[in-house]
């Protein structure tokens, strides 16, 4: 069997383009002791994903160069060499980039089928997606009832999970930002907001005081820039904010100026922590119950953006950087049926 695989070939200067990669074919080798063979059905493209193609210091290695990359992906064992993973079964892993994968064992998670919920959502709303926006919101922003929260990037995926779970863990006001007209009516209409606003119509710190006129208590962050600006001017005394991502400095070329209103931090007492989800993953257990009990009870409910076919990849990766994805942004490859 053969698996079609994504390189990087070089490591882009600001924003990526298509010669950055290069895609090839790969005779994959007999099975060994231990081994299972997955035809994966979609992929996973993130944000994070940009910081790895860059040769410095992070939570993660970066990408070598010539080598297939990785990321979450979903498919199904169609050969396997391990009792614990019978051919048919369902899983999650983190050999995307390729519509074949095939390694040990133990890289790969068997999971349920639930009905009605396409196996994409293991890359989303049940996922470390998802994973991201629980612990973000209740382990490092630690926050309360009745507070007042703040989610930028909000109609992508960390940010639409982000606004739910705030609402059912009895935030006072949820306010999203997004990049569109039509994301700042889902953010409201579809999932439960209290306020939304398009960053791109006007400065952001005017459209959140607007927002919250009485201030903000919670900051998720997953752009940074002017929507952490903003944030820091708007905050109450005791503000928390959970640094997820600052994709909107992830293609600038030289250094970004930081916020122009530092001092806040200390007059107002605030926190500012960053963190990764990698490093909560004992939290996965009770966020996969509380999460499956809200999508089963209809509390929450999710979106995903799908480009189709292997080749379309990278296309999809810059699509995601550019915004152009409603909820989680999945490359949907469906060898296993």
């Amino acid at each position: 069997m053969r698996s079609t695989q994504i390189q990087l070939v070089s490591r882009p200067t600001g924003w990526p383009t298509e010669e950055n990669f290069r895609t090839v074919e790969t005779e994959l080798p007999e099975l060994g002791d231990g081994q299972v063979r997955v035809a994966n059905d979609f992929l996973s493209v993130d944000p994070y994903m940009r910081g790895r193609m860059n040769d410095v210091r992070s939570y993660v290695p970066p990408f070598a160069l010539n080598e297939t990359m990785t990321g979450g992906a979903v498919g199904r064992v169609v050969e396997s060499r391990s009792d614990e993973h019978p051919v048919g079964s369902v899983v999650v892993h983190q050999l995307g980039w390729r519509d074949v994968a095939q390694a040990d064992a133990s890289q790969f998670r068997v999971v349920r089928e639930i009905d009605g919920v396409p196996t994409s959502a293991y890359l989303g709303i049940l996922g470390m997606t998802a994973l991201t926006a629980y612990v973000g919101l209740q382990d490092v922003a630690r926050m309360q009832e009745g507070d007042t929260v703040f989610v930028s990037g909000a109609a992508g995926a960390v940010g639409s999970a982000v606004g739910q779970i705030a609402r059912i863990l009895g935030a006072g006001r949820v306010i999203g930002s997004a990049g569109s007209p039509e994301k700042v009516d889902l953010l409201t209409g579809k999932y439960g907001f209290d306020a939304a606003f398009d960053y791109k119509q006007s400065p952001v710190r005017d459209q959140l005081r607007e927002a919250a006129p009485d201030g903000i208590d919670v900051y998720f962050d997953n752009v940074g820039g002017d929507h952490l600006e903003a944030a820091l001017d708007a905050f109450n005394d005791g503000g928390r904010t959970a640094l997820c991502g600052a994709i909107s400095a992830y293609n600038t070329v030289g250094t970004t100026p930081g916020p122009d209103n530092m001092s806040n931090i200390v007059t107002r007492g605030l926190t500012l922590q960053g963190f990764t989800v990698g490093n909560y993953l004992h939290r996965f257990p009770q966020f996969a119950e509380d999460m499956g009990t809200w999508l089963s009870e209809g509390r929450v409910t999710f979106d995903e953006t799908i480009v189709h076919g292997i080749e379309n990849t990278v296309e999809a990766f810059l699509g995601m950087l550019r915004g152009e994805n409603t909820g989680k942004m999945v490359v949907s490859v469906g060898n296993s049926r």
